[in-house]
């Protein structure tokens, strides 16, 4: 089966699933995915369905210059994080960590009812990343 099938026979599945043709493109484009080698940080967090998420940060002057994140879970996961690193990119640290479930949901358009852990656990771990990012600068400070 050639690669163009296989992502039309996947896309159908997804559709059928609950998922909107944007949070689709996120899961199959994996925008967003990866790891940044020089990160600011890196924190991962594993929710309760046993999916993981890892995020790395690039932090200039209190702004998200990139970001990155790793997955290891279903589609809503993948798209759930990938979307929300697009909504973080070019936010200050403050602005990214005002980031709710609804603006997450509004960038996906639509995913089923029954993944809606899969955004919370992306917001999770971003929040989470922020939080240890912040803690790290106090202690620079205070030693520097």
């Amino acid at each position: 089966m050639d690669k163009g099938k296989r992502a039309d026979d996947e896309y159908q599945m997804l559709s059928e699933s609950g998922y909107a043709d944007k949070a689709i493109e996120y899961f199959q484009s994996r925008q967003n995915f990866g790891v940044i080698e020089d990160a600011d940080q890196i924190t991962d967090l594993t929710g309760p369905c046993g999916d993981t998420m890892k995020i790395s940060l690039k932090v200039d002057r209190d702004t998200i210059n990139d970001a990155k994140i790793q997955v290891l879970g279903c589609p809503g996961a993948v798209a759930s994080g990938c979307a929300l690193i697009s909504l973080a990119k070019g936010k200050t640290l403050d602005e990214a960590a005002g980031i709710d479930l609804d603006a997450l949901y509004g960038e996906l358009e639509k995913m089923p009812d029954q993944k809606v852990h899969c955004a919370r656990l992306a917001l999770r771990t971003l929040q989470k990343t922020l939080k240890e990012y912040k803690e790290k600068q106090v202690k620079h400070k205070a030693v520097g």
